[in-house]
Order: C-alpha cells, then structure tokens, then sequence
C-alpha cells in the first residue's frame, strides 16, 4: 500500500473476533470501546502506512468509550502514529507541539516532562494516562509501542475525577499484529538508536495475539554533558476468549540515565539572561551523577457483552517509577553581593552569579494504582434513544522519598565554566512516605438522543477524597477528606451529519499545590480547589478534511508564593486565574497528495483578587497571547513513495516573571524533512530525515514555574535526524 494516498478501510477484523449481531463491533484501539451499532467499524492499521494519514475521526479520552469526534462535545487532538513516525518524535513535547493550545511547563532536558495547556500547567498525578487508566507523570512514557496520544483540552472531572483544568493526556497503544519490523536512526550528534516491532496471532482459533516492542537509545544531547541512554521494553497481549468476551494486558518498562540540565533564571529578578547558549550546562561538575529514571506500567482490560446493548468493562492499572535524581543545579544567588540585602534572592545575581548545589534525592518513588468498572448501554424511553454508562472507580496514590539533600558547594557565571567544587560527602536522610491519597468515584453519563439533530450528553461523577501528607520524618501533618460533585451538561446540534455544534459546562476538582521550601510555611500542601469552565464549539469534516473551532472560559482558584513587607513569601489560594480563549485546527487531506495538520490558539489568562496587585492586569507567566502550529506532507508527484515533509511552530512572547515586567521574545521554529517509501530485497522499507529548527534559532521555550520558582530553558538548535525502518 502507498501510504502516500489513502485507502479505504476494512471492517473490524481483529484476528478472530468480530462482533456480526447488529454491526456491533469491539474497538480493539483505545479504550476499547463499543461503538454504535449503525456503525461498520474501521480497522486501526498498525505500522509505518495508516490510510487516514494525520486526520483522526475518533478519540476515548473524551468519555468512557471510543467515540466520533463529531459526537464528543470537547476539544480533542489526536496525533497519530503517521505523525509520531514522520517526526521521529521520542519525547512527548515532540508530540504536543503540534497542537497550538500547549506549552512546556519545566520541562529540562534529562529529566521528565511538563506542559501546560490552555494556560493552566497540567500535574504529574493525575494528568497522564495510559489507555485512560491514570499513570505517574514523573516520567517521559516511551513513544514506541503507542498507536497515538490524545489531548484533551479542558476539565475532565466526569472521566478523570480528581484532575488539572487544563487537561488530560492519554497514550493510546498498540495492539496485536502480524508485524516485523526493524528501526535504526541516528542524528547529527551522533546518537544512536534500534528498536524492533513483533507481533502476530497465534492458537488453534488464532485467538491469542502478541505484540513486542524493545527499543535502545545512546542520547547524544545538545547540551554538553548531558549524554545518557534509554533502554525500553514493552509487551501487549489480546485473548479472544470467545466471540463476546475479549481481554486484554499491557506491560512495558524503561530505564533512563541522563545528567538534567539546570535551567537559567532571571538575571536579577528583571531581565534576560545575556548570550545564552542552549549547549550550555550550567554548573556542570564532573564528578556529578545522571538522573536515572526507572518506570514500570502495567494495564489490564476485560470486556464482555452480554447482548447486543449492553456490555461490561473491567480495568486495572498499576504505574510505578523510581527517581534517583542527582543534580549540581544552579539556583540564586545568596553568595553574590549584588544579593545580599535581599532575605529571598530567588534569582540570578545582575552580573549573571549563581549559586550552586549539590541536589540528591534517591529512591524517590511514585505510585499510582487505579481499578474501574463500568456497564455501557442502549435503549430507548419515552420516545428518546439513550446511551448510558454507570460505574464505579478506586484511584491511590502514593509517595515514598527522602528529604532532599540539597548542599550549598561554591558560585558559578553563566559565561564561564565553574571550577569543581568538594561535593557533599555526608548521610542521606531517612525514605518516609509523604503522601497517601485515595480516590473513590461513582459516575453516570447519559448521551440522550432527542432526534437526527439534536442530543445531549449530561453526567456526573460523585468524588470522595482522602488524602493524607507527611512532613520528612513520616508524622502526619494533615488528613483531607472532601466529598464533592462534578457535574458535566453539554447540548449537541448536527444540522446535517457532517457539522457538529456543542455547548459544555463542566466542574473539575483539582488537588493543592505544595509551598516551596522558602516559603514561611515550607512544604504544606494547600487544600483541594474547584475550577469550572464553559466552552463552544464547532466541528466540521467535508471530504477528507475535519476542521474544529472552541471557545472556552475556565476560572480557578490562585496558587502563589504571596510576598510580604519584610521580603518573605507565604504559598496561598487567593484570588483566581481566568483564561479565555479560542482554538482552531485543521486536519486532513487538503489534495489527493498534501495532507496537514494545523491549530491556532489565542488566550487571554489574567489573575484577580489575589491581594498582590502587581501580579494582576497582565496576561500570566509562561502563557503567550498566541500560538500556531503547522505540519505539511506532500507526496511528489514524480517519484512514487517520496514525500517533502515541512512545519513551523510559532509562540507570541511572554512573561518570565508574575509582575508582567519581563517578558521573552516571539519566535517562529521551521523545520523539514522528507520520507522516502521503496522496497529494498522484496521488503517494503521507509527512510526518514528531519531537520527541526532549520534556521537555528535561539529561543526561550519555557518560562514556567517549578516549585514556586521561575526558570528559563532555551530551545534546541537545529537538528537533524535520519531513520530506516524495514518490515520483514
């Protein structure tokens, strides 16, 4: 198949399985879903060609199920593996960029991850999931054996429970295939990377499939210093135990080691870092430790359908990970002089002096195990056709770690290498628990179909929370619990079936953030806050393209280091922050040989009734005015299988700091790239090149906030990475 145009899809065939009674089919990727029985089921095509290239027609993370994007009142972005595959993405950033609602909220190079979306910073503790069962985000999930990575943008109180405002990512992955394919790449470092895909059906009735993904990396990083390497393995399983009854195991594992890169910080407290290299570590020691990142992820799902209407799901997840993580990390600047009447110098010293620390905190661990069960039906009442969901869900979360080690050693410039300074040869502290957080949920969804136009979807989740804190030698310090409601209404009008407007209201509860160690009451842990939000939209898919429109508002209660008279710095809840704004995107085929994936976003976001009127009247920190995001693919006419691959990501400036003094410019990243489609010794094989930020261009990525402090990370300069994959 030439992957460079689409083809029609076959029906639902899943080795074996195939659900006849009234064009019921079980949707094998996702969230393994039901879908409607009106519906002739896609195949989800596993590999390097997939017939619908960028455009995506259905997402899980927007309900309990997998459903059409047209019938899911939210905005959702799907990347799929096309895209993942032709950007040789590895990291989720590389993913997320291209969707203009989100940003990198401290996300350094050589540790895990984070983003913001829609102006709101998403949380490691519950805003990452694997096929929507919730994981530790304190990790960067491997790419290898995921089929796509949906988005979705706004609260998600009703699927999630206890979670961010500004979203959920979910990681959808593979399943079993008959596949065998092999993957080199390198790039202009010198980095060396292999992994291999195997899969296939086996049994008397083909009834059981398997799927194996291994993968190492030797990571030449463009920060000095920094090198590491990854090695990663995953396995699926599928077990069609008979025509209604399917289960399905996911497994995978990864250790990472890799030196992280400290980030800059202002210089003091008012401008710029001057000449920046993003090739530079700041205080670099050569005698300092990688972080090493180890994660195990462990899902299972079963489902049976009792009849035509109605079917059962079982679910289950554990996700783990292990931190030892080694820093010499620059911070401050108590020992310049430039700072020296100022009680909390949370900044680098005007000349560019920092200080630097020797950080250690091994065996820090995070767990997060989650079970849920749902039924999922249809049947009519009173004249109107209902598609219910009703279940139940158990979440815990828990945190074992040290007290951070975090020794004072010598000062550094950010022009010049620091010397090595004697490193802490001391005692680590005692590992106490720190957090033990449960969640207990009941949920109801009703899709409530009044007729060919109009539909509503209206649920709720009913949350209990108990949560308890401990200080750093493992004593209780606090004991939470909360009952609360989260209701979601939203009203659906297709005026013919193509076009889709929505309207949504919906309430998220979120937990409470942690004051920094600086802070008059270091280390508490705030109590849970509310956020609502309302949001419009419209979808629309003509011929092979889909485009979408939201506009939402989302209000939150403030979280912030309040400064007093004296120069010291309490973390509080006052006031809120409320964003506006307005997505558009675009999907799809635009001719029979481009195809484009595109999304603008604009968002107000300002913050009231804080107490702290300079940190109010502007737009926020880290979050621009304005993003835009562009992926191309044009198959050439002249050359069958090659392919001119292109994109840009632009971001307005922002603030890097909350009195809306600072700012970092706008900035536009181009990339290129190609993909080369042929068969080489009667094996179909496909060559890669990307060349990201084509231009070089120095950059601030990231102005976000990390445990009440502000840190500035550049962007990568340009890059070039070459691949080829060979299916046996």
């Amino acid at each position: 198949m030439n992957r460079n145009h689409p083809t029609v899809p076959a029906p639902l065939c899943a080795s074996g399985l195939t659900f006849n009674r009234l064009g019921l089919g079980l949707l094998l990727a996702g969230s393994h879903a039901v879908a409607n029985a009106a519906t002739e089921l896609p195949t989800q095509n596993i590999g390097a060609q997939a017939p619908s290239g960028y455009q995506a027609d259905s997402a899980s993370v927007g309900g309990f199920s997998e459903t059409p994007l047209l019938d899911t009142p939210a905005a959702i972005s799907v990347i799929n593996e096309d895209m993942i595959l032709d950007q040789q993405a590895r990291l989720l950033s590389e993913v997320l960029k291209n969707d203009a609602s989100v940003g990198q909220s401290y996300a350094p190079v050589g540790y895990y991850e984070n983003f913001e979306v829609r102006g709101f910073s998403l949380n490691a503790a519950s805003s990452y999931k694997i096929n929507n069962r919730t994981i530790t985000g304190e990790q960067n999930v491997a790419l290898e054996n995921k089929q796509r990575v949906e988005l979705l943008k706004g609260l998600s109180g009703l699927q999630s429970g206890v979670s961010e405002p500004g979203g959920v990512v979910n990681y959808v992955t593979k399943r079993p295939t008959d596949i065998r394919s092999v993957t080199v790449a390198t790039d202009d470092r010198g980095s060396g990377y292999l992994a291999t895909d195997v899969g296939g059906w086996f049994g008397s009735e083909q009834q059981f499939g398997l799927r194996a993904n291994l993968a190492h990396e030797d990571l030449h990083s463009y920060v000095e210093h920094t090198n590491g390497q990854r090695d990663f393995a995953a396995l699926a399983f599928d077990w069609n135990i008979s025509p209604d009854a399917l289960l399905q195991l996911d497994i995978e594992y990864q250790n990472k080691q890799q030196r992280s890169a400290p980030g800059y910080q202002l210089l003091g407290g008012s401008s710029l870092p001057h000449h920046a290299s993003p090739k530079k570590l700041l205080g670099h020691q050569s005698g300092s430790k990688p972080v090493t990142n180890e994660s195990l992820n462990i899902g299972g799902n079963f489902e049976y359908r009792f009849n035509d209407d109605w079917t059962g799901n079982l679910s289950a997840s554990r996700s783990k990970v292990v931190i030892d993580d080694y820093s010499s990390f620059a911070w401050g600047c108590y020992g310049s002089t430039r700072c020296s009447s100022v009680k909390v110098p949370n900044y680098f010293s005007p000349e560019g002096n920092y200080d630097l620390y020797d950080f250690r905190s091994p065996d820090d661990s995070r767990r997060n195990d989650e079970v849920q069960a749902r039924l999922n039906g249809r049947f009519d009442a009173a004249g109107l056709g209902h598609e219910l969901t009703v279940g139940t869900s158990a979440f815990r979360r828990v945190v074992d770690r040290r007290e951070p080690i975090n020794q004072w050693i010598g000062t550094g410039n950010i022009q010049s290498e620091p010397e090595n300074f004697e490193r802490y040869n001391g005692a680590l502290n005692d590992s106490h628990k720190r957090l033990d957080s449960r969640q207990y949920g009941l949920f109801l969804s009703d899709r409530i179909r009044f007729n060919e136009q109009w539909q509503s979807v209206l649920g709720g989740r009913e949350v209990r929370l108990d949560e308890e804190s401990f200080d750093k030698d493992g004593v209780r310090d606090r004991h939470t619990q909360r009952y609360v409601f989260l209701p979601q209404a939203a009203l659906i009008y297709k005026p013919i079936n193509n076009i889709s407007l929505y309207t949504q209201y919906s309430k998220g509860l979120s937990l409470g953030g942690q004051a920094p160690w600086f802070a008059t009451n270091s280390g508490a842990t705030l109590a849970p806050t509310v956020s609502r939000q309302i949001e419009a939209g419209v979808k629309y898919d003509w011929q092979r393209m889909s485009f979408a429109a939201a506009l939402f508002q989302m209000r939150q209660a403030y979280q912030y280091s309040r400064p007093d008279a004296a120069g010291d710095f309490t973390y509080v809840q006052q006031g809120q922050q409320k964003n506006t704004g307005l997505e558009l995107s675009a999907n799809g085929w635009a001719t029979q040989r481009l195809q484009i994936a595109a999304s603008v976003a604009a968002i107000r976001s300002r913050v009231e009734g804080t107490g702290t009127p300079a940190y109010e009247g502007h737009q926020t920190l880290n979050v621009p005015r304005l993003r835009a995001s562009l992926q191309g693919d044009y198959a050439l006419p002249w050359l069958d299988g090659l392919a001119l691959l292109g994109g840009m990501q632009y971001s307005g400036s922002k603030y890097a700091d909350r009195q809306g003094h600072v700012a970092t410019g706008a900035y536009a990243i181009f990339n290129i790239g190609s993909r080369y489609s042929t068969r080489i010794d009667g094996y179909d094989t496909v060559f890669r090149l990307t060349v990201d930020n084509l231009f070089d261009k120095r950059y601030w990525r990231d102005a976000g906030e990390y445990m009440g402090d502000d840190y500035l990370f550049q962007g990568a300069p340009l890059t070039a990475r070459l691949s080829a994959s060979v299916n046996f």
